[in-house]
């Protein structure tokens, strides 16, 4: 064990928990988990860079504790630990690196030298451990005091009434001309009126947070001089990333006001969180925080000691340890007790349902740790279900109280409109994805739809490039899926051909409007509606630039887009037919007709040969609203106008037939992907068996009208 220097401080012994760094009794009891630590110093940084190591000599339940008297909010410090240095068995203690509190609610500094940082000399897994000290090259942890701005009252949108958008708190109002210079790009930024005026008229119920919580460059990009974008890159499970503070040190207090306001205009906070890996990458990365604690406690290792990544980010969170479990359920409860939140979104969660690295139990441990929780369970859980490994990808297959982001749902939707697929698997997904969702007690609104997300391209690169072209990543095109079931329709990339331009723009409208239109929870990500576009990068992880940030540059294009985006929401929002929170099973409604109902073009209903016909581009929904099991806030059932909706993917317009008087006695048009902002080119009422044409590659959606409707009225 390497020689430690002696304290004079008399430190008292404290508590074990909570763990973390709390101002109490004239000082601050610091606790900080390490079962095989030989011991443990806090190191207390002063502003001018002197260190004072004072030794934790309490261990309770595998945690060192003490409570340092003097110490108060503001104070800088990190941990030095002493013990086993044997890669050969996953421990790499070294007492040389300091190390960031795990627990930490605020954390200053970056990494400055990467090769300092690290642990070993030469090899990894063979080489002696490093006696460089990495002070002044790490980030640091600081002491905070509890408490700060009020979050308000949270919104408690049902999910099925929810709407979600997914942005990222800088590239969001980075270049937003009417947010003050020093806002934009921070918490408050978002917090800012001219921001949240955007999100309430474009009727966005729920953000989702691209992660904030603090955040490191990977090996990777240090070494290549790149810094991570996104955000995927966790240091600190408690700390809001501080570079997202408009005033350096006050990223807690920043963070609960942007959350006060969006709660102010009831529109909940959603943040993604990302325990399945952290900054600290492979064993050739650096020693910042779990690893030189205790790296078998956090990291998941093959029994030769050996790292094991199951996320493709050098390492992987052990999501059987206990000390994992516990540091993601204190971490989450600490986000949405103490800093407002109202949900999570959990990167490649497929991990946390692998314990120590074995096949996918819904029922593991840190699944059921979470939803268990009498805190946690009333938020809203979102998994992202993969990994990636093949065993990973488990759609579907979460339990009862997890939402997933619904991937099956992104390709048959990306298929369907660029013509190559038939529309079997498209009524499942229009209709709730009842095949992956209808079992476990689940409901439709579990099934969260996406066309397009931060991971891949925008709506109008989607429309606008057959290929990736991530070359300004520095990796030479090689990251970023290649599976993007795209169409450039005729030409990549930009084009002046006018006709591609509207066809394009045309098949935008059919992508959002029917992602708006099915049944489930939709979630689309920030600038779609603005017709923003990333160039063909489907990968812009690295890219802190204009590349990622949204455009607020009025436009021929984005004018309408937006136009039509707002309109198609509001349709959702007052149409509660349109997001049923009970799956369709073919019931008899008050009307004497199923609540769902398949036709073909000539009005006829779809038969069992019709579903397995590849060739059709054509399908026509008729949704009964007289008994769409959708209830007010007082619980009470509501019902609605009946809606047919009309897709059609087919290169040539197509005659349709109206459903007969017996489904409708008259029919409103009510949405045109046709237009350009989706305003019905025919405003009149259509009698039953009526023939309309519908144009190539277009939909519509059609109300037919009932006499007593109770709920919100639809546009």
């Amino acid at each position: 064990m390497a020689t430690r220097p002696a304290s004079d401080t008399q430190v008292l012994a404290g508590r074990p928990f909570p763990l973390g760094a709390h101002p109490e009794a004239g000082g601050v009891r610091f606790a900080v988990t390490s079962a095989v630590a030989d011991a443990v110093e806090v190191c207390l940084l002063g502003d001018d860079g002197t260190e004072r190591r004072i030794e934790l000599t309490e261990r309770t339940f595998g945690v060192w504790h003490g409570l340092v008297p003097g110490v108060t909010p503001g104070q800088r410090y990190g941990y030095r630990v002493h013990g086993p240095y044997d890669p050969g068995r996953g421990l790499r203690c070294n007492p040389a690196k300091l190390l960031v509190d795990p627990y930490a609610h605020r954390i200053s500094g970056r990494l400055t030298d990467l090769t300092v940082a690290q642990g070993f000399v030469g090899d990894p897994d063979r080489g002696p451990a490093s006696t460089v000290d990495s002070l002044g090259s790490v980030p640091l942890s600081v002491v905070t005091s509890p408490g700060g701005p009020d979050t308000g009252v949270k919104p408690e949108v049902p999910f099925e009434e929810s709407v979600i958008y997914e942005l990222h708190v800088k590239g969001f109002t980075e270049l937003h001309p009417f947010i003050p210079e020093a806002l934009r790009g921070t918490y408050l930024g978002l917090a800012h009126p001219v921001a949240i005026e955007h999100l309430t008229r474009l009727g966005v119920t729920t953000v989702e947070l691209l992660p904030v919580h603090a955040f490191a460059d990977e090996p990777s990009l240090v070494l290549a001089g790149r810094h991570n974008y996104w955000g995927y890159s966790p240091l600190g499970y408690f700390a809001p990333h501080p570079g997202y503070a408009s005033e350096p040190g006050r990223e807690i207090e920043e963070f609960r006001t942007m959350v006060a306001a969006l709660h102010a205009a009831n529109i909940e906070v959603i943040v993604d969180v990302v325990f399945n890996h952290t900054c600290e990458g492979g064993p050739d990365g650096p020693t910042l925080f779990l690893r030189g604690l205790d790296a078998p406690a956090y990291y998941l290792h093959t029994k030769r000691g050996q790292m094991a990544d199951i996320t493709g980010c050098g390492n992987t969170l052990d999501s059987g340890s206990p000390t994992v479990v516990r540091l993601v359920t204190d971490s989450l409860r600490y986000w949405t007790q103490e800093l407002g939140v109202d949900g999570f979104r959990f990167d490649l969660a497929s991990t946390l349902g692998r314990p120590n690295g074995g096949m996918f139990d819904r029922d593991s441990t840190m699944l059921t740790a979470i939803t268990t929780d009498p805190v946690l369970s009333r938020c809203k859980l979102i998994a992202e279900p993969w990994d990636a490994t093949g065993e990973g990808y488990r759609v579907g297959d979460f339990g009862a109280q997890w939402a997933e982001w619904n991937g099956r749902y992104r390709d048959t939707l990306r298929d369907f409109w660029r013509g190559v697929t038939g529309v079997r698997d498209l009524a499942f997904r229009l209709s709730g994805s009842s095949d992956l969702y209808d079992h476990n007690l689940r409901r439709p609104w579990q099934s969260i739809n996406f066309v397009t997300a931060h991971d891949g391209f925008t709506l109008r690169d989607l429309v606008s490039y057959n290929e990736k072209h991530n070359e300004d990543n520095g990796e030479d095109n090689r990251d970023g899926t290649t599976d993007n079931r795209s169409w450039n329709h005729g030409v990549e990339g930009e084009t002046d051909d006018q006709a591609i331009v509207a066809l394009r723009t045309r098949q935008a409208r059919n992508l959002f409007a029917t992602l708006l239109l099915s049944t489930g929870t939709p979630m689309f990500v920030a600038g779609d509606e603005l017709w923003r576009t990333q160039g063909g990068n489907n990968n812009a992880y690295c890219l802190d630039d204009e590349t990622s940030w949204v455009d607020w540059t009025p436009s021929a294009a984005s004018e309408p887009m937006l136009a039509f985006a707002r309109r198609v929401v509001r349709i959702r929002a007052s149409s509660p037919a349109l997001r049923q929170p009970e799956f369709f099973e073919g019931r008899t409604t008050p009307t004497g007709k199923p609540d769902l109902i398949w036709f073909r073009p000539d009005g006829e209903e779809f038969d069992e040969i019709d579903w397995f016909d590849e060739s059709r581009r054509t399908l026509c929904m008729w949704i009964d609203g007289s008994n769409s099991q959708a209830r007010n806030r007082e619980g009470e059932l509501v019902t609605d106008h009946s809606w047919l909706l009309i897709l059609h993917a087919g290169e040539d317009d197509v005659e349709v037939v109206l459903p007969g008087p017996e489904y409708g006695a008259t029919y409103k048009p009510t949405l045109d992907t046709g237009t350009a902002d989706g305003s019905p080119a025919y405003v009149g009422v259509l009698e039953p068996k009526t023939r309309i044409v519908v144009a190539a590659r277009s939909l519509q959606l059609l109300r037919a009208p009932r006499d007593f409707v109770s709920g919100p009225q639809p546009l």
